[in-house]
């Protein structure tokens, strides 16, 4: 393993973060569900909420990052998830194929955001739900940031019409989070 690749793993092993299943009481699963888990990195999403559902896309750009998802998911014999190379903006799946997508702290890197948003609408089912967690941009970020209001506007804009947002007390790496469950009703 090179050392970029080595320390870009210590990084997202070790943020600062609440445990993932606190995140799953913002959305309903169903064992028969196929979720997709954009950003899905070294699967702080991808690995727990596994056990819930039928199949996990875990989509990533970077292909290395996956190939250590998937040593992991088979250390623990999780065998319902899919590691997926892929663009936020140009996502390699069918139209309405998931039932339910999570992006973690992955979409503030994105532009343009209308894109991405865009292709997770294309891929959800009809009733499927986006569930997005974000760092709240703030005078005080040092990296890209989006507001929670300006991505709610860009969600509802790219078609998504029940946007429901929370404000959760918890932190990761120290930074204010927000959430945003939307649902495609067509």
């Amino acid at each position: 393993m090179n050392q970029k690749l080595t320390r870009k793993i210590t990084n997202l092993e070790t943020i600062k973060r609440p445990p993932a299943d606190e995140l799953f009481q913002f959305i309903s699963l169903h064992k028969e569900d196929t979720l997709l888990d954009l950003g899905a990195g070294v699967g702080y999403i991808s690995l727990p909420i596994s056990k819930y559902v039928d199949e996990v896309i875990a989509l990533d750009f970077d292909e290395e990052i996956l190939k250590y998802l998937e040593t992991k998911a088979k250390e623990q014999s999780i065998t319902n998830i899919k590691t997926l190379v892929s663009d936020f903006k140009e996502i390699q799946l069918d139209d309405e194929k998931v039932d339910k997508a999570v992006a973690s702290i992955s979409l503030h890197e994105v532009k343009p955001l209308s894109l991405a948003l865009g292709e997770i609408f294309r891929v959800l089912k009809s009733k499927g739900v986006f569930l997005c967690i974000e760092l709240e941009k703030s005078e005080l970020s040092t990296g890209p940031r989006v507001s929670s209001g300006k991505m709610k506007e860009e969600i509802l804009r790219a078609g998504f019409d029940s946007v429901h947002t929370f404000y959760p007390q918890a932190k990761v790496a120290n930074q204010s989070v927000y959430i945003i469950v939307a649902q495609k009703n067509n």
